[in-house]
């Protein structure tokens, strides 16, 4: 054992004076540590199954009963996580800034469908009508039912799609209960505005007729406003019509607060939407603050932010009602620019990078026929040369 303690004290004596005359080694070193994995907060899924009897499993019989099952259980709760939980951030409480609604019942809508159901299997009109395909559907009176139940909201999920909520009240949202019939008179032709169709900005050069249901003595304000359009500031608008005090739904009694200016979406900057909206007043408003000149071809003087409007007046306004539509350049854009604004026309190009090739072969073997046609200086044809 003494041996071996020496041997091993002349071989470490050795090391070290090689050591000594070979220059410092940085050395790197690290540590690891074995975690305990914890125990899962609940039951794992298909933990009570017995893998070595799979036979005594249930059948599902049909794909339906599966799909049935499935969906039954994506809807209880779990203790973990999906996959879209951890994706996706977390979505903020909306505030609601609109005129407040009440839903019936859903037992009272059960209720009256039935009614209306036992009326039609009583009447032999329609029976006879069904059955030799000569019934015709009422869309007058469809669409004023739409209105008044699943509108709105169908109406709402369109403009959250379209981002209006967003760019134009920071998120808050409101139902649109009040329905905007709008449509501008072009020549002989009448083009409605709905919710995203497109109108060009020379059908849309004069102002529109805006008709609505209004109780008798309510006033109302109207706002036309382009979130897309500003040539400066990405955050702020242009009003392009604000009319308020408006008694019932006469909008052409209401006090022209800015007249109407036609939208003019510059070139290559792509659609834009002109946004309507419908606000309610409790009372009449002094906007003696937000007045324009007439005329007012000033984009300095036009550009607005509709959440500074509506916080200036939040407790006299409620918004009701809203229709959009989206509009791309054209002629009459450029007339507006030179001759209402005075100013030059802005364009918007797109610069597109040169098309990359890889370095050039020596010997192109396996190559297309044109394969030389990428390197050349000059762009003429080449076709029928070889």
């Amino acid at each position: 054992m003494a041996v071996l303690v020496k041997m091993g004290a002349g071989s470490l004596c050795g090391l070290v004076r090689s050591l000594k005359v070979m220059e410092p080694v940085r050395t790197v070193t690290g540590t690891a540590v074995l975690c305990k994995r914890a125990a899962p907060l609940g039951p794992m899924p298909n933990e009570d199954i017995d893998v070595t009897n799979l036979e005594s499993l249930e059948k599902y019989r049909s794909y339906a009963r599966y799909l049935q099952l499935a969906e039954e259980k994506s809807w209880q709760p779990t203790w973990w996580k999906t996959y879209k939980q951890y994706t996706q951030e977390p979505a903020s409480e909306k505030i609601d800034i609109g005129l407040p609604h009440f839903r019936e019942s859903r037992k009272k809508q059960l209720r009256e469908r039935r009614r209306v159901t036992r009326e039609n299997h009583k009447n032999s009109d329609l029976e006879s009508q069904a059955r030799h395909r000569t019934l015709s559907v009422p869309l007058d009176e469809v669409k004023a039912e739409w209105e008044i139940t699943n509108g709105p909201f169908h109406l709402r999920k369109i403009s959250e799609h379209y981002a209006v909520y967003r760019d134009l009240f920071n998120g808050a949202t409101f139902l649109p209960r009040v329905m905007l019939r709008i449509q501008y008179d072009c020549e002989d032709d009448i083009v409605p505005v709905y919710h995203g169709n497109v109108v060009t900005p020379t059908e849309a050069l004069n102002s529109p007729k805006v008709s609505f249901e209004a109780e008798e003595g309510s006033l109302w304000t109207l706002l036309l406003t382009n979130p897309d359009g500003h040539l400066r500031d990405n955050e702020s608008e242009y009003v392009h019509w604000l009319v308020g005090n408006i008694p019932g739904n006469a909008v052409s009694e209401g006090e022209d607060v800015c007249h109407y200016f036609p939208p003019f979406p510059a070139k290559g900057t792509g659609y834009h939407r002109c946004i309507f909206i419908l606000f309610k007043q409790d009372k009449v408003i002094d906007f003696k603050e937000d007045f324009r000149p007439l005329p007012c071809h000033s984009l300095k003087m036009r550009t607005f932010k509709t959440l500074d409007f509506y916080k200036k007046h939040e407790d006299l306004l409620t918004p009701a009602g809203l229709a959009f539509f989206q509009c791309h350049w054209d002629e009459s854009v450029t007339h507006t620019f030179h001759n209402l604004l005075d100013m030059k026309e802005p364009v918007f190009e797109y610069d597109f990078p040169p098309v990359y090739h890889p370095p050039q072969k020596k010997y192109p073997h396996g190559q297309p026929l044109r394969y030389l046609d990428r390197y050349r200086d000059s762009h003429e044809p080449t076709y029928g040369i070889y």
